[in-house]
């Protein structure tokens, strides 16, 4: 199986319209089983896509994240979501219908966590060539505010690969010295979060984790800390690692900026030698070496026995 991953910057990227049709291109040609978009965005007050356009693409509703607007307080089900409707200029439904209307149809979900750059609604997608078995998203800060451009969420989807059940999670972490949610309450959260998708079956987290490798100490070091395992670190065959090759938004004040590791596809904790697990390979993608860049960050690719 393959996994990709890439914080897409999407709709706030220079030249999108050409960068989205370089990374669709790419993803007809590597086939990804699953998919990991964060950053993934639309403009807001743009016109909505039709519940009929949206089930003819694939789009999986995700329920909304427990206690958000439009459920009872500490509802853990919520209702029928997302509470942010898909718009037309949707970054994920875009793909979506772009990878299907070429042969290359994906299940896929998407939720909104906050406003962009104070024009888009921002938000994670996951996509998955497998049928899906279920969708959820959750808050990893204590911020829940919309407009806040702190708050952030995980989404999930659930399927069964070869007689097991497995999930797959998408996450945009925060900083580990943030002031309000840290880094490691947000980790707390997203454990709490999956538990139940830990008791079910094996776990895939997938992302922008704003944890650089090299710094010890914390937020890469708490993660493997928590007995998460590295697919780089597993892989029988890698290149350098590196996902931001430079200056990116929300690093340049915090000293190191480039030549960063911090976008990650990790496996939950083995749990006995019946779940060993034998990584192929790990490789960035869309680094301007075979296929160009699209993003401020290189993605990531996995394949996995």
């Amino acid at each position: 199986m393959k996994l990709l991953t890439l914080n897409s910057h999407s709709l706030a990227e220079p030249d999108y319209e050409a960068k989205w049709k370089w990374f669709c291109q790419g993803i007809l040609e590597e086939r990804p089983e699953i998919m990991a978009l964060q950053e993934s965005s639309q403009n807001i007050g743009s016109e909505e896509v039709s519940p009929q356009e949206l089930a003819a693409s694939g789009f999986v509703r995700c329920p909304y994240a427990p206690g958000e607007a439009g459920t009872a307080a500490g509802d853990e089900t919520g209702g029928e979501g997302p509470r942010i409707p898909i718009r037309r200029d949707n970054h994920a439904f875009q793909t979506a219908f772009y990878l299907r209307s070429h042969g290359l149809p994906y299940y896929w979900t998407w939720a909104g966590a906050k406003i962009g750059y104070g024009k888009y609604d921002e938000g994670l997608a996951l996509f998955s060539r497998l049928p899906v078995l279920g969708a959820s998203q959750f808050y990893l800060t204590s911020v829940r505010d919309y407009q806040n451009w702190k708050t952030r969420k995980g989404v999930a989807l659930s399927l069964e690969h070869q007689g097991r059940h497995i999930s797959f999670v998408c996450v945009h972490m925060g900083w580990w010295k943030e002031e309000t949610d840290p880094f490691s309450s947000q980790w707390q959260r997203l454990l709490t979060a999956i538990n139940p998708l830990q008791k079910w079956g094996s776990v895939w987290l997938m992302g922008d984790f704003n944890a650089p490798a090299h710094i010890r100490g914390e937020g890469y070091d708490l993660i493997r800390e928590s007995g998460w395992q590295d697919t780089f670190l597993l892989a029988d065959k890698k290149d350098s690692g590196v996902t931001v090759p430079g200056q990116i938004d929300g690093w340049r004040s915090q000293g190191t900026v480039s030549g960063m590791r911090i976008d990650y596809i990790w496996r939950s904790p083995q749990e006995g030698p019946d779940d060993a697990l034998y990584i192929k390979e790990s490789r960035t993608i869309f680094n301007n070496q075979g296929r160009p860049a699209v993003s401020d960050h290189y993605g990531v690719t996995v394949e996995w026995n």
